[in-house]
């Protein structure tokens, strides 16, 4: 397991009706080679290190179809690709040693994340994206 970093709760709170726990996100063993086997080793070595840039302060999130599960999309300037992290969100009346976790990693050009913009009303969008 390795902790990636923090999420500002506030801006999660409105994926799910129930009381987020913890700031902490964590990437276990299980879905770090999960990643790997799904988009490759490069991808995970050129975008894991944006991880934590990602979940702290994305540019949208999305709630996911899953329960108490967010989307966090952030556009990588160096290609022009946007990554997505899948986060399992912590919340009350579960273990409290739980911590948020992130489930998977996408890459998503142009085209296809202005057609996820179109389709899907983000609960959080970044207002002033040049910083």
């Amino acid at each position: 397991m390795q902790v990636i970093g923090k999420i500002d709760i506030e801006k999660y709170q409105k994926v799910t009706k129930n009381k987020i726990i913890t700031d902490q996100v964590i990437l276990t063993n299980t879905q770090k080679e999960h990643i790997i086997k799904r988009r490759g080793q490069d991808f995970f070595n050129k975008y894991a290190p944006f991880f934590e840039k990602i979940i702290s302060d994305p540019d949208y999130i999305f709630k996911d179809k899953n329960n108490n599960t967010a989307l966090a999309a952030k556009r990588i300037c160096n290609d022009g690709s946007s990554i997505n992290i899948v986060l399992r969100l912590a919340i009350e009346n579960e273990d409290v040693n739980h911590k948020n976790s992130i489930i998977t990693a996408v890459r998503e050009n142009d085209k296809r994340f202005s057609q996820r913009l179109r389709n899907n009303m983000p609960v959080y969008k970044r207002l002033d994206k040049t910083k």
